[in-house]
């Protein structure tokens, strides 16, 4: 007996099953993805909005401003004349105080060739800087950064005054503080409403995000309750988009069920298959008999043959859920004739039917199938087989019956035949599984056979149904 190592170095942890697998397939948060996607529009959609809000109201503000500015520049236009001199003059003086505060930020100036400017008092000594070399027949707006520390808005328009030919260009500005004050103003206010707008929205996605995913959550623990307590399905009252694959999960876990339960059946069949010949056997080399040697020899190809029938019902399982499987059935039938023909030359055998059927079967189970429903009819009829392919024309199964004219079995035992290890005959040799594994390996494909009495020949009727193969 060897010695547990005592050294000091602690083995390593094994790792956790799956853990690495499931690391390296992750792609990543549901919800960090849905997070980011809401992060990323609500910032496109609030920037695009915002500025496009700041432009138009920045627009209004300074429509505004102009509408005031040509008020004034009209009543200027309104109120000039052209006097004895030559100069113009107001006939009344105009509405707004600033104009005669020194410096107020607002101003008015007229201006023509040859003569002398006319200003507001309000410019106290300066002068507004307009070029005399155009004449504007509408409305000029411009803004103007000739007064150190004042930007200007500018508006003017020239005017040929009634008794006069000289060009006048009336002019007004206004200080733009007032103006670009309302703007910043304009533009805190968004900018505060749309970053709370931005938090806000934010949140209401996460809040959307951690209540849409909630039933998944719900699935989760769902399926620990599959692990942890036995159950065997996902229930639950859950929304429509996560019914389909909730569904789509419990028919894997009925898939899986069946599974096992077949694995159940297959075993119990190759457990009940195996257990007569080595009883044979036992009970032989019990007795220390003359002809030990050939009873194992027989036994064990009994055995043999049970086991390599079980193996590849096996991978009949495996070959169904490719969807890979398919068979002739005629070929198959022509076959199976030729050796249970051999074992009974007094029966007559015959086929008719669909000679071009196909059905989704693998070769071998469709052949082990009919070798036990052929020889049964023989073994248990009288001296005639019939079988017929294609019975009732079906677009998704073959139906293929078997008839013989023997006793038939009651209608009373046509369920109980199915079951392994049941025989009515027990004066002929058998296992009594060959029906039963019939009936598994069909079911496994998805078919069905059942038992009736043929009105032909008087005997049983055998109706097989299998899958057809896609064209």
């Amino acid at each position: 007996m060897t010695q547990a190592p005592t050294s000091g170095a602690a083995e390593p942890a094994p790792e956790k099953r799956g853990a690495g697998f499931a690391h390296e397939r992750s792609t990543g948060s549901l919800a960090r993805r849905m997070m980011l996607i809401a992060a990323g529009w609500i910032s496109i959609l609030l920037l695009v909005g915002g500025l496009a809000l700041d432009h138009a109201l920045s627009g209004i503000v300074t429509r505004n401003f102009d509408e005031q500015l040509g008020y004034m520049l009209t009543g200027m236009i309104g109120s000039a004349e052209i006097g004895p001199d030559g100069e113009v003059f107001f006939n009344r003086p105009l509405g707004d105080q600033r104009f005669l505060e020194p410096n107020s930020g607002l101003y008015w100036q007229i201006r023509g060739k040859g003569h002398e400017d006319f200003p507001s008092r309000s410019l106290w000594d300066r002068s507004l800087a307009v070029p005399d070399d155009h004449f504007d027949a509408q409305l000029h707006v411009y803004d103007s950064n000739q007064f150190p520390g004042e930007p200007l808005r500018v508006m003017e328009r020239s005017i040929i005054l009634p008794g006069s030919n000289t060009k006048w260009m009336f002019t007004v500005a206004a200080s733009r503080a007032e103006n670009n004050e309302q703007i910043k103003m304009n533009r805190a206010i968004l900018l505060y409403s749309f970053v709370a707008l931005g938090f806000g929205l934010l949140l209401m996605a996460g809040m959307q995000t951690w209540y849409g995913l909630f039933p998944l959550r719900h699935i989760r623990r769902a399926i620990q309750r599959l692990r942890t307590t036995g159950s065997a399905r996902v229930s639950g009252p859950l929304p429509r988009e996560v019914e389909p694959l909730v569904e789509e999960l419990n028919a894997l876990l009925a898939h899986n069920e069946r599974q096992a339960e077949e694995a159940r059946t297959h075993a119990g069949n190759l457990a009940h298959a195996l257990k007569t010949p080595l009883t044979v056997v036992m009970n032989a080399a019990t007795a220390k008999a003359p002809d030990l040697a050939d009873t194992v020899i027989r036994e064990a190809a009994v055995m043999r043959r049970q086991v390599d029938h079980h193996l590849a019902r096996a991978r009949a399982v495996g070959r169904r859920a490719a969807g890979q499987s398919r068979a002739d059935v005629w070929p198959s039938l022509e076959a199976v004739l030729r050796a249970v023909e051999r074992l009974y030359d007094q029966t007559r055998f015959d086929l008719d039917g669909n000679h071009d059927a196909v059905v989704a079967l693998e070769k071998q189970d469709l052949e082990e199938i009919l070798g036990n429903l052929i020889e049964n009819a023989a073994k248990y009829g009288g001296s005639s087989v019939f079988v017929t392919v294609d019975a009732v024309r079906d677009s998704s199964l073959c139906e293929i019956w078997i008839e013989d004219d023997g006793m038939g079995i009651p209608e009373a035992e046509r369920i109980r035949i199915f079951d392994r290890g049941a025989r009515l005959d027990t004066g002929k040799p058998g296992t009594g599984l060959g029906l039963a594994i019939v009936r598994d390996v069909v079911e496994i494909y998805g078919g069905t056979v059942m038992l009736d009495e043929s009105e032909d020949l008087g005997g049983l009727l055998v109706k097989l149904a299998v899958p057809r193969a896609s064209s």
